[in-house]
Protein backbone atom coordinates (compact mmCIF):
# COMPACT_ATOMS: atom_id res chain seq x y z
CA UNK A 1 0.00 0.00 0.00
CA UNK A 2 1.28 3.35 -1.16
CA UNK A 3 2.76 5.54 2.04
CA UNK A 4 0.56 8.56 1.39
CA UNK A 5 -2.52 6.71 1.02
CA UNK A 6 -2.42 6.31 4.29
CA UNK A 7 -1.94 10.44 5.95
CA UNK A 8 1.46 11.26 5.67
CA UNK A 9 2.82 11.25 9.86
CA UNK A 10 1.66 14.31 11.73
CA UNK A 11 4.14 17.74 11.13
CA UNK A 12 5.91 16.12 8.96
CA UNK A 13 5.33 18.91 7.14
CA UNK A 14 7.20 21.55 9.45
CA UNK A 15 10.28 18.81 9.35
CA UNK A 16 10.71 18.60 5.32
CA UNK A 17 10.66 22.98 5.87
CA UNK A 18 13.36 22.67 8.37
CA UNK A 19 15.38 20.64 6.78
CA UNK A 20 14.96 22.63 3.44
CA UNK A 21 16.00 25.28 4.63
CA UNK A 22 19.33 23.88 6.69
CA UNK A 23 19.76 22.21 3.20
CA UNK A 24 19.94 25.48 1.19
CA UNK A 25 22.37 27.68 4.55
CA UNK A 26 24.54 24.74 4.56
CA UNK A 27 24.59 24.30 0.48
CA UNK A 28 26.57 27.33 0.45
CA UNK A 29 28.56 26.89 3.96
CA UNK A 30 29.64 23.64 1.95
CA UNK A 31 31.68 25.44 -1.02
CA UNK A 32 33.90 27.08 1.97
CA UNK A 33 37.67 25.94 1.70
CA UNK A 34 37.46 25.14 5.51
CA UNK A 35 33.97 25.19 6.58
CA UNK A 36 33.32 24.97 10.39
CA UNK A 37 29.62 23.53 9.46
CA UNK A 38 28.67 21.85 6.52
CA UNK A 39 25.72 20.92 4.69
CA UNK A 40 24.67 17.98 6.91
CA UNK A 41 25.54 20.00 9.89
CA UNK A 42 22.87 22.97 8.40
CA UNK A 43 20.22 20.29 7.75
CA UNK A 44 20.50 18.65 11.11
CA UNK A 45 20.19 22.24 13.35
CA UNK A 46 17.45 22.83 11.53
CA UNK A 47 15.79 20.07 12.16
CA UNK A 48 16.55 19.91 16.07
CA UNK A 49 15.24 23.57 16.27
CA UNK A 50 12.01 22.41 15.09
CA UNK A 51 12.30 19.60 17.34
CA UNK A 52 13.04 21.37 20.29
CA UNK A 53 10.42 23.72 19.68
CA UNK A 54 7.49 21.15 19.33
CA UNK A 55 9.11 19.42 22.25
CA UNK A 56 8.76 22.87 24.05
CA UNK A 57 5.08 22.86 23.29
CA UNK A 58 4.14 19.59 24.31
CA UNK A 59 5.96 20.77 27.96
CA UNK A 60 4.60 23.83 27.80
CA UNK A 61 7.76 25.32 28.06
CA UNK A 62 9.90 27.53 25.93
CA UNK A 63 12.76 26.91 28.06
CA UNK A 64 13.86 23.55 25.41
CA UNK A 65 14.08 26.34 22.65
CA UNK A 66 15.88 28.19 24.35
CA UNK A 67 18.57 25.65 26.08
CA UNK A 68 18.75 24.11 22.40
CA UNK A 69 20.21 27.69 21.11
CA UNK A 70 22.61 27.93 23.38
CA UNK A 71 23.86 24.45 23.36
CA UNK A 72 24.48 25.15 19.48
CA UNK A 73 26.36 28.14 19.97
CA UNK A 74 28.16 26.72 22.60
CA UNK A 75 29.32 23.27 20.66
CA UNK A 76 29.86 25.38 17.68
CA UNK A 77 31.89 27.87 19.74
CA UNK A 78 34.20 25.28 21.16
CA UNK A 79 34.41 23.53 17.30
CA UNK A 80 36.32 26.75 16.18
CA UNK A 81 38.30 26.97 19.21
CA UNK A 82 40.12 24.44 18.47
CA UNK A 83 41.31 25.74 15.31
CA UNK A 84 43.15 28.00 16.47
CA UNK A 85 44.41 29.38 12.63
CA UNK A 86 42.84 31.08 9.70
CA UNK A 87 38.99 32.70 10.24
CA UNK A 88 37.75 31.83 13.62
CA UNK A 89 34.85 31.45 11.94
CA UNK A 90 32.18 33.67 13.51
CA UNK A 91 30.02 33.98 10.60
CA UNK A 92 29.44 30.55 10.36
CA UNK A 93 28.51 30.24 14.32
CA UNK A 94 25.93 32.84 13.35
CA UNK A 95 24.73 31.11 10.40
CA UNK A 96 24.16 28.03 12.76
CA UNK A 97 21.92 29.99 15.51
CA UNK A 98 19.87 31.58 12.81
CA UNK A 99 19.46 28.78 10.94
CA UNK A 100 18.13 26.45 14.74
CA UNK A 101 16.16 29.54 15.39
CA UNK A 102 14.15 29.50 11.79
CA UNK A 103 13.70 25.46 12.49
CA UNK A 104 12.14 26.84 15.78
CA UNK A 105 10.13 29.44 13.62
CA UNK A 106 8.55 26.61 11.18
CA UNK A 107 7.29 24.74 14.21
CA UNK A 108 4.96 28.23 15.19
CA UNK A 109 3.31 28.58 11.60
CA UNK A 110 6.28 31.17 10.43
CA UNK A 111 7.18 28.90 7.40
CA UNK A 112 6.66 31.46 4.46
CA UNK A 113 8.90 34.01 6.96
CA UNK A 114 11.27 30.87 7.97
CA UNK A 115 11.72 30.56 3.74
CA UNK A 116 12.46 34.45 2.81
CA UNK A 117 14.84 34.71 5.92
CA UNK A 118 16.72 31.34 5.21
CA UNK A 119 16.89 33.05 0.86
CA UNK A 120 18.30 36.08 2.39
CA UNK A 121 20.73 34.64 5.02
CA UNK A 122 21.99 32.65 1.93
CA UNK A 123 22.31 35.82 -0.19
CA UNK A 124 24.22 37.55 2.43
CA UNK A 125 26.90 34.44 3.03
CA UNK A 126 27.00 34.06 -0.29
CA UNK A 127 27.46 37.26 -1.69
CA UNK A 128 30.24 37.94 0.76
CA UNK A 129 33.21 39.70 -1.40
CA UNK A 130 30.83 41.89 -3.11
CA UNK A 131 29.57 43.08 0.30
CA UNK A 132 32.74 44.09 1.12
CA UNK A 133 33.65 45.22 -1.94
CA UNK A 134 30.44 47.78 -1.72
CA UNK A 135 31.52 48.61 2.41
CA UNK A 136 34.96 49.97 1.31
CA UNK A 137 34.02 51.87 -1.45
CA UNK A 138 31.69 53.77 0.32
CA UNK A 139 32.98 56.86 1.44
CA UNK A 140 32.29 58.91 4.93
CA UNK A 141 29.78 61.45 3.27
CA UNK A 142 28.01 58.03 2.08
CA UNK A 143 27.47 56.87 5.06
CA UNK A 144 26.86 58.90 6.55
CA UNK A 145 23.85 59.73 4.08
CA UNK A 146 22.34 56.39 5.34
CA UNK A 147 22.92 57.36 8.63
CA UNK A 148 21.06 60.80 7.93
CA UNK A 149 18.22 58.76 5.84
CA UNK A 150 17.53 56.35 8.43
CA UNK A 151 17.62 59.27 11.65
CA UNK A 152 14.69 61.24 8.45
CA UNK A 153 12.34 57.84 8.28
CA UNK A 154 12.72 55.85 11.59
CA UNK A 155 13.54 58.38 14.27
CA UNK A 156 12.13 61.70 13.29
CA UNK A 157 9.00 60.63 11.10
CA UNK A 158 7.13 57.95 13.86
CA UNK A 159 7.03 60.67 16.62
CA UNK A 160 5.86 63.65 14.33
CA UNK A 161 1.78 64.32 15.01
CA UNK A 162 -0.55 63.28 12.32
CA UNK A 163 -3.23 65.83 12.02
CA UNK A 164 -4.01 68.96 9.83
CA UNK A 165 -2.90 71.95 11.28
CA UNK A 166 -2.35 75.73 11.01
CA UNK A 167 -4.71 77.88 8.71
CA UNK A 168 -7.04 76.21 6.30
CA UNK A 169 -5.71 73.20 8.21
CA UNK A 170 -3.03 72.32 5.87
CA UNK A 171 0.02 71.65 7.52
CA UNK A 172 0.29 68.00 8.74
CA UNK A 173 3.34 67.43 10.46
CA UNK A 174 3.67 63.73 9.69
CA UNK A 175 2.64 64.07 6.08
CA UNK A 176 4.87 67.68 5.07
CA UNK A 177 7.92 65.06 6.90
CA UNK A 178 6.78 61.94 4.97
CA UNK A 179 7.15 64.09 1.41
CA UNK A 180 11.09 64.63 3.08
CA UNK A 181 11.44 61.40 3.34
CA UNK A 182 10.11 60.33 0.05
CA UNK A 183 12.43 62.69 -1.60
CA UNK A 184 15.19 62.21 0.46
CA UNK A 185 14.73 58.08 -0.48
CA UNK A 186 14.22 58.58 -4.40
CA UNK A 187 17.35 61.02 -4.33
CA UNK A 188 19.43 58.49 -2.14
CA UNK A 189 18.39 55.62 -4.51
CA UNK A 190 19.87 57.76 -7.38
CA UNK A 191 22.62 59.02 -5.85
CA UNK A 192 23.52 55.16 -4.95
CA UNK A 193 23.09 53.90 -7.93
CA UNK A 194 25.11 56.67 -9.71
CA UNK A 195 28.06 55.48 -7.19
CA UNK A 196 27.41 52.07 -8.49
CA UNK A 197 27.37 53.42 -12.15
CA UNK A 198 30.04 54.98 -12.19
CA UNK A 199 31.38 57.25 -15.50
CA UNK A 200 31.87 53.65 -17.49
CA UNK A 201 28.46 52.85 -18.57
CA UNK A 202 27.64 55.60 -21.10
CA UNK A 203 25.37 58.89 -21.51
CA UNK A 204 22.09 56.67 -20.69
CA UNK A 205 22.92 55.67 -17.24
CA UNK A 206 23.88 59.52 -16.17
CA UNK A 207 21.27 60.58 -17.49
CA UNK A 208 18.78 58.12 -15.87
CA UNK A 209 20.01 58.29 -12.47
CA UNK A 210 21.55 61.81 -12.81
CA UNK A 211 17.98 62.45 -13.11
CA UNK A 212 16.93 60.85 -9.87
CA UNK A 213 19.18 62.64 -8.21
CA UNK A 214 18.85 65.97 -9.60
CA UNK A 215 18.33 67.56 -12.68
CA UNK A 216 19.56 71.00 -12.40
CA UNK A 217 23.03 69.62 -11.23
CA UNK A 218 23.08 66.93 -14.34
CA UNK A 219 22.16 70.03 -16.56
CA UNK A 220 24.96 72.71 -15.47
CA UNK A 221 27.62 69.93 -14.81
CA UNK A 222 27.08 68.48 -18.45
CA UNK A 223 26.35 72.21 -19.92
CA UNK A 224 29.85 73.34 -18.20
CA UNK A 225 31.87 70.10 -19.50
CA UNK A 226 30.41 70.79 -22.94
CA UNK A 227 31.63 74.79 -22.80
CA UNK A 228 35.05 73.21 -22.35
CA UNK A 229 35.25 70.43 -24.09
CA UNK A 230 33.40 71.01 -27.73
CA UNK A 231 33.58 67.26 -28.38
CA UNK A 232 31.01 66.31 -25.81
CA UNK A 233 28.08 68.45 -27.09
CA UNK A 234 26.34 66.03 -28.40
CA UNK A 235 27.17 63.59 -25.58
CA UNK A 236 26.22 66.66 -23.23
CA UNK A 237 22.69 66.88 -24.73
CA UNK A 238 21.55 63.30 -24.63
CA UNK A 239 22.56 63.43 -20.68
CA UNK A 240 20.70 66.64 -19.72
CA UNK A 241 17.81 65.87 -21.98
CA UNK A 242 16.99 62.22 -19.95
CA UNK A 243 17.84 63.92 -17.01
CA UNK A 244 15.04 66.19 -17.83
CA UNK A 245 12.73 63.51 -18.96
CA UNK A 246 13.19 61.22 -16.11
CA UNK A 247 11.74 64.80 -13.59
CA UNK A 248 8.62 63.11 -15.25
CA UNK A 249 8.49 59.61 -14.40
CA UNK A 250 10.23 60.61 -10.71
CA UNK A 251 6.85 62.98 -10.54
CA UNK A 252 4.84 60.23 -12.07
CA UNK A 253 6.27 57.95 -8.91
CA UNK A 254 5.24 60.21 -6.20
CA UNK A 255 2.36 60.77 -7.67
CA UNK A 256 1.13 56.79 -7.17
CA UNK A 257 2.28 57.06 -3.91
CA UNK A 258 1.16 60.46 -2.53
CA UNK A 259 -2.20 60.78 -4.48
CA UNK A 260 -3.11 57.53 -6.74
CA UNK A 261 -6.80 59.27 -7.41
CA UNK A 262 -4.49 62.09 -9.40
CA UNK A 263 -2.51 59.77 -11.37
CA UNK A 264 -4.97 59.15 -14.51
CA UNK A 265 -5.43 62.73 -15.31
CA UNK A 266 -1.71 63.63 -14.18
CA UNK A 267 -0.62 60.55 -17.04
CA UNK A 268 -2.16 62.72 -19.68
CA UNK A 269 0.36 65.65 -19.62
CA UNK A 270 3.60 63.53 -18.25
CA UNK A 271 2.91 60.98 -21.09
CA UNK A 272 2.61 63.34 -24.09
CA UNK A 273 5.74 65.08 -22.61
CA UNK A 274 7.89 61.66 -22.64
CA UNK A 275 6.65 60.59 -25.88
CA UNK A 276 8.19 63.88 -27.86
CA UNK A 277 11.33 64.15 -25.29
CA UNK A 278 12.42 60.51 -26.26
CA UNK A 279 11.47 60.97 -30.04
CA UNK A 280 13.97 64.02 -30.50
CA UNK A 281 16.35 62.60 -27.67
CA UNK A 282 16.65 59.44 -29.77
CA UNK A 283 17.13 61.02 -33.04
CA UNK A 284 19.50 63.29 -31.41
CA UNK A 285 21.45 59.91 -30.08
CA UNK A 286 22.07 59.10 -33.99
CA UNK A 287 25.83 59.14 -34.54
CA UNK A 288 26.69 59.95 -30.68
CA UNK A 289 30.41 59.99 -30.07
CA UNK A 290 31.74 56.97 -27.40
CA UNK A 291 33.16 58.25 -24.33
CA UNK A 292 35.00 56.22 -22.03
CA UNK A 293 34.35 58.33 -19.14
CA UNK A 294 32.05 60.72 -18.40
CA UNK A 295 31.40 63.45 -16.25
CA UNK A 296 29.34 62.52 -13.03
CA UNK A 297 27.23 65.14 -11.35
CA UNK A 298 29.02 66.26 -8.46
CA UNK A 299 25.66 66.54 -5.93
CA UNK A 300 25.47 67.03 -2.06
CA UNK A 301 24.51 64.45 0.20
CA UNK A 302 20.70 63.76 -0.68
CA UNK A 303 20.19 63.48 2.90
CA UNK A 304 21.55 65.97 4.87
CA UNK A 305 19.75 66.85 7.98
CA UNK A 306 20.04 70.62 6.82
CA UNK A 307 18.70 70.07 3.42
CA UNK A 308 15.58 67.81 4.82
CA UNK A 309 14.88 70.70 7.52
CA UNK A 310 15.26 73.29 4.35
CA UNK A 311 12.89 71.36 1.80
CA UNK A 312 10.19 70.64 4.73
CA UNK A 313 10.38 74.34 5.74
CA UNK A 314 9.61 75.42 1.79
CA UNK A 315 7.37 72.74 1.04
CA UNK A 316 5.27 74.55 4.32
CA UNK A 317 5.56 77.37 2.87
CA UNK A 318 4.47 76.67 -0.27
CA UNK A 319 1.67 74.39 1.04
CA UNK A 320 0.56 77.70 2.89
CA UNK A 321 1.02 80.08 0.07
CA UNK A 322 -0.60 77.72 -2.49
CA UNK A 323 -3.80 77.25 -0.24
CA UNK A 324 -3.94 80.98 0.70
CA UNK A 325 -3.54 81.99 -3.03
CA UNK A 326 -6.00 78.99 -4.42
CA UNK A 327 -8.63 80.43 -1.38
CA UNK A 328 -7.85 84.26 -1.87
CA UNK A 329 -6.79 84.46 -5.73
CA UNK A 330 -8.49 81.61 -7.14
CA UNK A 331 -6.91 79.03 -9.48
CA UNK A 332 -5.05 81.70 -11.46
CA UNK A 333 -3.24 82.48 -8.03
CA UNK A 334 -1.99 79.16 -7.55
CA UNK A 335 -0.70 79.00 -11.56
CA UNK A 336 1.07 82.12 -11.06
CA UNK A 337 3.25 80.53 -7.73
CA UNK A 338 3.58 77.31 -9.65
CA UNK A 339 5.20 79.49 -12.93
CA UNK A 340 7.39 81.32 -9.68
CA UNK A 341 8.03 78.07 -7.54
CA UNK A 342 9.03 76.13 -10.12
CA UNK A 343 12.19 78.03 -11.68
CA UNK A 344 14.28 76.41 -9.03
CA UNK A 345 12.42 73.41 -7.55
CA UNK A 346 9.60 71.58 -8.95
CA UNK A 347 9.38 69.06 -6.16
CA UNK A 348 7.54 71.44 -3.39
CA UNK A 349 5.55 72.58 -5.50
CA UNK A 350 4.40 69.64 -6.78
CA UNK A 351 4.10 67.70 -3.71
CA UNK A 352 1.94 70.80 -2.19
CA UNK A 353 -0.63 70.58 -5.33
CA UNK A 354 -0.29 66.82 -4.49
CA UNK A 355 -1.67 67.45 -0.93
CA UNK A 356 -4.14 70.26 -1.48
CA UNK A 357 -5.70 67.59 -4.10
CA UNK A 358 -6.03 64.90 -1.11
CA UNK A 359 -7.20 67.73 0.93
CA UNK A 360 -10.13 68.76 -1.40
CA UNK A 361 -8.71 72.37 -1.64
CA UNK A 362 -8.16 72.13 -5.60
CA UNK A 363 -9.23 69.45 -8.06
CA UNK A 364 -7.88 67.23 -10.56
CA UNK A 365 -7.27 70.21 -13.44
CA UNK A 366 -6.26 72.59 -11.10
CA UNK A 367 -3.38 70.50 -9.63
CA UNK A 368 -2.58 68.69 -12.92
CA UNK A 369 -2.28 72.64 -14.74
CA UNK A 370 -0.59 73.90 -11.63
CA UNK A 371 2.22 70.41 -11.91
CA UNK A 372 2.85 71.11 -15.07
CA UNK A 373 3.15 75.11 -14.92
CA UNK A 374 5.84 74.13 -12.59
CA UNK A 375 7.64 71.76 -14.99
CA UNK A 376 7.24 74.01 -17.89
CA UNK A 377 9.03 76.91 -15.68
CA UNK A 378 11.74 74.91 -14.87
CA UNK A 379 12.23 73.79 -18.54
CA UNK A 380 12.67 77.37 -19.07
CA UNK A 381 15.14 77.81 -16.60
CA UNK A 382 17.62 75.39 -17.54
CA UNK A 383 17.18 76.51 -20.99
CA UNK A 384 18.81 79.29 -19.75
CA UNK A 385 21.78 77.51 -17.76
CA UNK A 386 22.26 76.04 -21.18
CA UNK A 387 22.26 78.87 -22.83
CA UNK A 388 24.58 80.68 -20.48
CA UNK A 389 26.83 77.65 -19.42
CA UNK A 390 27.35 75.74 -22.02
CA UNK A 391 27.05 78.29 -25.02
CA UNK A 392 25.28 78.02 -29.04
CA UNK A 393 26.36 74.48 -30.11
CA UNK A 394 24.98 73.02 -27.00
CA UNK A 395 21.75 74.80 -27.26
CA UNK A 396 21.48 74.35 -30.64
CA UNK A 397 22.00 70.49 -29.49
CA UNK A 398 19.45 70.55 -26.57
CA UNK A 399 17.07 73.07 -27.28
CA UNK A 400 14.83 70.81 -30.01
CA UNK A 401 14.75 67.98 -27.05
CA UNK A 402 13.81 70.68 -24.15
CA UNK A 403 11.22 72.73 -26.62
CA UNK A 404 9.72 68.92 -27.55
CA UNK A 405 8.93 67.99 -23.86
CA UNK A 406 7.45 71.38 -23.31
CA UNK A 407 4.97 71.19 -26.36
CA UNK A 408 4.16 67.39 -25.05
CA UNK A 409 3.52 68.75 -21.85
CA UNK A 410 1.39 71.39 -22.92
CA UNK A 411 -0.23 69.55 -25.30
CA UNK A 412 -1.29 66.66 -22.76
CA UNK A 413 -2.95 69.50 -20.46
CA UNK A 414 -4.90 71.07 -23.26
CA UNK A 415 -6.52 67.72 -23.88
CA UNK A 416 -7.26 67.16 -20.43
CA UNK A 417 -8.80 70.57 -19.93
CA UNK A 418 -11.30 69.81 -23.34
CA UNK A 419 -12.00 66.20 -22.10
Amino acid sequence: MDFFSQGSPEHLDAFLTSLGIGLLIGLERERRPDPKAGLRTFALVALLGTLAAMLGDKAGSGWVVAAGLVSVAAMMIMATRADTEGDPGTTSVIALMICYGLGAAVWYDHSTLAVMLAIATTALLYFKAELHGFSHDLSHKDLISILQFAVLTFVILPILPDRDLGPYAALNPHQIWWMVVLISGVSLAGYAALRVVGTKHGAVMIGFFGGLVSSTATTMVFARHAKTQPDLVKTAAVVLLLANLMVMLRLFVLTLVVAPGLTQDLAWVLVGGLLLGILVTAWGWQGLNAHGELPLPEVNNPTELRTALGFALIFALVLLAAAWLAEVAGSKGLYVFALLSGLTDVDAIALSSLRLFDLNKIDAVQAVTAITLAILSNLGFKTGLVLFIGGAPLVRRALPGLAAIGLGLAGGLILLRHT
